[in-house]
């Protein structure tokens, strides 16, 4: 029988008889193709076409140049049109950590981080917010978001916390099920984008330097560009009902919410690599919960489960994953589950699960019927009835934790804004902005908290705090420099000295002084307190910094509470010390003006 008059392209026919259909004419080499996930920059879509390759993946920075709308969309083109030059015409899916925003592409719209939606509450905004990431997602003809992460940070020196809605488990069960709604959706055009829940499980739970003795070598560390990795991927050590009420539940919740893909975690429970992990994998997420989506690694992370690649690939596969994020050395990744399917080491079985699983979603998402986009989504990406929900997520996020008789500002005062972070949208966004651990400066397109202000106000402007006059108020911006992973891991969450020194220097010329915190957690301020009449935690808010200015003026009240705890001292971390003492916080979870 061809292609063309098989089941498997007739869109009339169940997605099940046409997953069937379709596996039943597939060679071995097809299937390990569908298996296969290959980022962007080490693959041609020649390559993608001889291999069968089944999906194509954009990093962190893993952009076209020039990195527009456009150009993302021809990228992506070129890799689907070799798919569907195959013998089987299957169309590869091709992934993006969109994950505030489509963030690799410059002018898209960048959503506050995962925290600040958190403190914001708000599960109809936070659908929102999904939905049109998903539209600008299908504009670039991307199908696939590593997102949303549903962790549960429980110790906030962790580089990843601003991933995170909260420390709360309901919070983000909550948040992650909206947000996989608002993505999932099928738009008018019938098209809609994939989520990838992330990552299973309990990555928010591992131990402060528990990498140390997780018996990494050369071969199985190589992640860790730099000895700032201290808890990012490393050992969680609580019991299994621990595990199951803090760091499951969201799982369940979204896949209760239509969620079919599931990213798995570098991390590990007591001392098993979650990419090893056939309990959990196997017996708990696909047995018992019954979930029919497939399983994706992440990004070479089945590397590190031995220095024996071939090893590590059979220990991965049998455990229950299904698609590996390979992303490199594809060929090997390929002649590695030959031999291993050769020898028995995969039986053809597991195989064919893995792949009826992808190929089950692939039919889910209109790929075979529509794999090339409407482009009349390319007008969505950072249009602006996008940034207006984007400011929308600013104003609701902002946590008012002090205000002595200051806010709302007087259109009548004079401001004194000092900080480069005011004027900086590198440094509102944080890491996973265009490139993988963002950056500094202009760096895509939006509004500055600079901005915003000046357009209601007078305002005087200085980095560094030198300013001709004295001012009614100034507000003073400190901001976290950019992370992200492993890189932001940090013992110490003090504010830097020199922020503490601009603090103080500004105190001295205004009457009232406004902080205001960009950063990826709650930071120590403590000694600061005193000498702010104003406290607000703006997180990392995005492209649309500006709208900080709406709230800050008045014309839109706080509403923003804590979605985690804020310490007083660095000795009150983790979350489990504070719980376990009669110690108080700065300010407790929930806590908001």
């Amino acid at each position: 029988m061809q292609a063309q008059q098989s089941i498997y392209r007739d869109a009339s026919q169940s997605i099940e008889s046409r997953v069937q259909d379709l596996l039943a004419q597939m060679t071995i080499e097809e299937k390990v193709g569908q298996m296969t996930q290959v980022e962007k920059n080490s693959i041609t879509p020649e390559d993608t076409k001889k291999y069968f390759i089944g999906s194509i993946l954009s990093g962190g920075g893993g952009n076209p140049d020039p990195n527009n709308v456009v150009e993302w969309r021809r990228m992506v083109q070129s890799f689907m049109n070799a798919s569907l030059e195959t013998r089987l015409a299957i169309p590869m899916i091709y992934g993006s950590d969109a994950v505030h925003g489509h963030s690799n592409v410059k002018g898209a719209t960048i959503f506050p981080h995962n925290i600040g939606l958190g403190a914001a509450r708000d599960t109809d905004l936070i659908e929102r917010i999904a939905t049109a990431t998903a539209k600008e997602l299908l504009a670039t003809n991307v199908h696939w978001d590593f997102a949303p992460a549903v962790s549960v940070p429980q110790d906030i020196r962790w580089g990843r916390t601003y991933e995170g809605y909260s420390e709360n488990t309901d919070l983000v069960s909550e948040i992650g099920a909206a947000f996989v709604r608002g993505l999932q959706v099928k738009m008018d055009s019938g098209e809609w984008v994939l989520g990838s829940v992330k990552h299973f499980v309990g990555d928010g739970g591992t131990e402060w330097d528990s990498r140390k003795d997780m018996g990494y070598t050369s071969a199985t560390n190589w992640q860790a560009a730099s000895p700032n990795w201290r808890i990012d991927q490393g050992d969680m050590r609580v019991d299994e009902d621990t595990v199951r009420t803090v760091h499951l539940a969201p799982y369940r919740d979204a896949i209760d919410a239509g969620a079919e893909n599931i990213m798995v975690s570098f991390s590990s429970w007591n001392g098993l690599k979650m990419h090893a992990h056939e309990y959990l994998l196997n017996t708990v997420l696909k047995g018992e919960w019954g979930f029919k989506g497939f399983l994706v690694s992440d990004w070479m992370a089945v590397n590190q489960i031995s220095e024996d690649f071939y090893k590590a690939i059979v220990t991965s596969i049998n455990a229950g994953l299904d698609m590996i994020m390979v992303p490199y050395d594809y060929k090997q990744f390929i002649s590695s589950m030959l031999e291993a399917v050769e020898k028995g080491d995969i039986s053809i079985e597991r195989v064919d699960d893995a792949v009826a699983r992808i190929l089950r979603v692939k039919f889910m998402l209109g790929l075979f019927e529509k794999p090339i986009t409407d482009e009349s989504y390319i007008e969505t990406a950072g249009s602006d009835e996008h940034r207006a929900v984007a400011r929308e997520a600013v104003q609701k996020s902002l946590v008012l934790l002090k205000n002595e008789d200051t806010l709302p500002l007087s259109k009548n005062a004079t401001i004194a804004l000092a900080g480069e972070a005011a004027n900086d949208i590198g440094l509102a966004c944080g890491g996973w902005t265009i490139d993988w651990q963002g950056g500094k400066g202009a760096i895509t397109t939006g509004t500055t908290l600079f901005e915003g202000l000046k357009s209601d106000l007078e305002v005087q402007f200085s980095a560094t705090g030198e300013f001709d006059s004295p001012a009614s108020v100034g507000i003073v911006v400190v901001a976290e420099k950019p992370y992200a992973e492993g890189e932001g891991d940090k013992e110490d969450l003090s504010i830097p000295e020199d922020d503490k020194k601009l603090i103080e220097k500004m105190r001295g010329q205004c009457d009232k002084l406004v902080l205001i915190i960009y950063s990826g957690r709650p930071l120590i301020i403590t000694d600061v307190v005193e000498q702010c009449d104003a406290i607000v935690a703006a997180w990392l808010p995005g492209s649309e910094a500006s709208a900080i200015a709406d709230v800050l003026v008045g014309d839109v009240p706080f509403t923003g509470k804590l979605s985690y705890t804020w310490y007083a001292s660095m000795d009150q971390l983790p979350l489990s010390n504070i719980k376990n003492s009669d110690d108080k916080p700065l300010w407790e979870f929930g806590f908001g003006l």
